[in-house]
């Protein structure tokens, strides 16, 4: 895992590492994992808090590395720690959220709970998290509830949890488990919609990668997913299934376009909604607008392999094929067995026309599917008769006549084949098969750099001018102006409620001290004055330029050097004192006092006697 360009963390930012299973059976990972995906999910509600993506936080599992590394690594100032241990009815989370800048435990919390209350759990540690992140780092609105129970069926919940585990291991045999896993979670629960979408999407993709009969599956898919949005027809992932469908099933750029756009509407921070967006606007030929769109993915996913890849393949189908094989290595450098990132980069080795750099790259990656083929192909290139490869086999059976004849693979070798043995019409022949079959393998064919030569041909027009005519494209807007306000710093105050509630806070400060409850939160102190939370969080952040914990420690602070200074304390230590005055921590203390007074508090005690 590359860590030579590390991110600038964000003020309001989280990365949630994956759960540790200290269940007895370990067996429940998958229980672990899905937590971790719920808290994450549920974080990204938030508006104004950067959430790292599932992907990049799940390349750390199993790994030892320092919470500042990672923080640097993901560009964030917070990291959440945990543990599940799930055993019959009951369950054990453990959490801790620590600031990435110098590892220092801001929260933590051990929860003892009933299986049955897990979705209330999930809910409150979510919350209890974004108000330490408000808390010590600004503002932002929060909703009084995060995450809601999707079904009351526990036993329909694990169901789905292992099917979505599974899912995201994205090989065809795991993706056709999950579809057993959901297909149960669906019989134990008909009305609990998320099993419907994880089927629907596993049954989409197996038939647009030839996994399984593509009628089969994507009947399967539209059935499912009909079902799901009866029951929640407002779900980031029902949106999700469907532009799959629209997009790698159908080839419906219009349709897939605007169930993609919902998704993210959604839910902002789902970037497998984004990635999908910036795979329809590369098959268009938007190679702009999904470069644009990709930079902004691999912010909140830097670690995803597949952002990698798709960046990578728009450099690719723009003809850049060193800046495409950069790309690719930064995928290769989180998962070397990433089979996309490997073919596309043998690719651009036959295209920039160097046999040592794709033979050596060959030689050191056996993976790769097709070597043989790689090599023919370059030497049909560029009549490279020095290179040891008979040709004779693979023109005798003429590379395969259709795509059912010819190896299974996730580039058309095959047909590229047939292009350069100079067997057009079996090329034509084969390639208006695979479009008609929707194969995913072809769905950039209008840039794909080695079918150039087919362009000429009326046949290769006229799939051109059926795949991509203008009423089959999405009417993509022009980016419109930003507004002055951004959502999260508009006034929630009117300026008569600013000056009471300013008036109201300094007096409670000042009569009731309440600063010197270590446990004083922002919600607490909220009660005390008689107004919402987001309210005193936007007021204190908004016009008195600090977060809340910063502004409390001032009082904290002021408490200790009145209390420090008092003969009758003269037998306490300063931390006690310290302690007295509010503050919890002696590490928050001691940093707080140094920052303020630009000395330790030892020294300034010194100082005034």
């Amino acid at each position: 895992m590359s860590t030579a360009n590390p991110i600038s963390p964000e003020s309001k930012s989280i990365a949630v590492l994956p759960f540790v299973n200290r269940s007895p059976d370990p067996d429940n990972e998958y229980f672990s994992d899905g937590i971790t995906e719920e808290i994450i999910n549920a974080l990204t509600k938030i508006q104004s808090l950067k959430v790292i993506a599932r992907t990049s936080v799940f390349a750390f599992k199993g790994k030892n590395i320092d919470v500042r590394q990672i923080g640097r690594q993901l560009g964030v100032n917070t990291i959440l720690e945990g543990s599940v241990r799930k055993a019959a009815s009951k369950v054990r989370i453990t959490a801790q959220l620590v600031r990435t800048t110098d590892g220092f435990q801001l929260w933590s919390k051990r929860f003892d709970r009933q299986l049955e209350d897990i979705f209330e759990l999930q809910d409150e540690i979510s919350l209890l998290i974004a108000d330490q992140i408000r808390e010590n780092f600004g503002h932002f609105d929060l909703q009084e509830q995060l995450i809601q129970a999707p079904t009351e069926n526990i036993s329909a919940y694990n169901l789905y949890l292992k099917g979505r585990f599974h899912q995201l291991r994205w090989n065809a045999e795991d993706i056709k488990l999950a579809t057993v896993y959901y297909e149960q979670s669906i019989s134990q629960d008909p009305l609990f919609a998320l099993p419907y979408f994880g089927a629907g999407l596993s049954y989409g993709i197996l038939a647009s990668w030839a996994f399984m009969p593509y009628e089969e599956g994507i009947e399967k898919a539209v059935h499912l997913l009909s079902k799901g949005q009866e029951i929640n027809q407002e779900n980031h992932l029902n949106y999700f299934a469907q532009a799959t469908i629209s997009l790698w099933g159908r080839w419906d750029f219009r349709l897939a376009y605007q169930q993609l756009i919902k998704a993210i509407e959604l839910n902002p921070s789902f970037t497998d909604a984004q990635e999908g967006l910036a795979e329809l606007y590369t098959a268009i030929g938007e190679f702009d607008k999904a470069m644009s769109l990709t930079k902004q993915i691999l912010n909140l996913n830097p670690l995803s392999p597949n952002h990698h890849y798709t960046k990578g393949n728009i450099f690719y189908l723009s003809g850049e094929y060193d800046r495409a094989i950069e790309a690719m290595n930064g995928a290769l450098q989180i998962d070397p067995e990433f089979a996309l990132a490997l073919e596309v980069k043998a690719a651009c080795y036959i295209l920039r026309g160097d046999y040592s750099d794709l033979d050596n790259f060959l030689q050191d990656h056996p993976q790769v599917q097709l070597p043989y083929y790689c090599r023919a192909l370059f030497k049909l290139m560029h009549k490279a008769d020095h290179i040891a490869i008979d040709l004779s086999a693979i023109q005798s059976n003429r590379a395969g006549q259709n795509q059912h004849e010819a190896p299974a693979s996730l580039i058309a070798w095959h047909l590229y084949l047939q292009v350069y043995l100079g067997h057009t019409q079996a090329a034509l022949d084969a390639l208006e098969a695979g479009i008609e079959g929707r194969l995913g393998q072809l769905i950039n064919f209008q840039h794909d750099p080695f079918l150039k030569s087919l362009h000429s041909s009326s046949r290769y027009q006229d799939l051109l001018a059926q795949n991509f005519a203008k009423e089959r494209l999405p009417s993509i807007p022009t980016p419109s102006q930003k507004a002055p306000k951004d959502e999260q710093t508009r006034s929630l105050l009117t300026p008569q409620e600013v000056d009471l509630y300013m008036s109201r806070l300094s007096s409670t400060l000042k009569a009731d001290e309440p600063f010197l409850d270590p446990d004083l939160s922002l919600k607490g102190l909220a009660n005390q004055l008689d107004i919402h939370p987001n309210k005193l969080s936007w007021l204190i952040n908004e016009r008195l330029d600090q977060n809340f914990n910063e502004y409390i420690n001032g009082f904290r602070l002021e408490a200790f050097k009145k209390k420090a200074l008092l003969p009758a304390n003269a037998h306490l230590t300063l931390l006690a004192i310290a302690y007295e005055s509010g503050f919890n921590s002696k590490t928050v203390f001691n940093t707080f006092f140094k920052k303020k007074m630009e000395m330790t508090p030892r020294a300034w005690v010194k100082s005034q006697s």
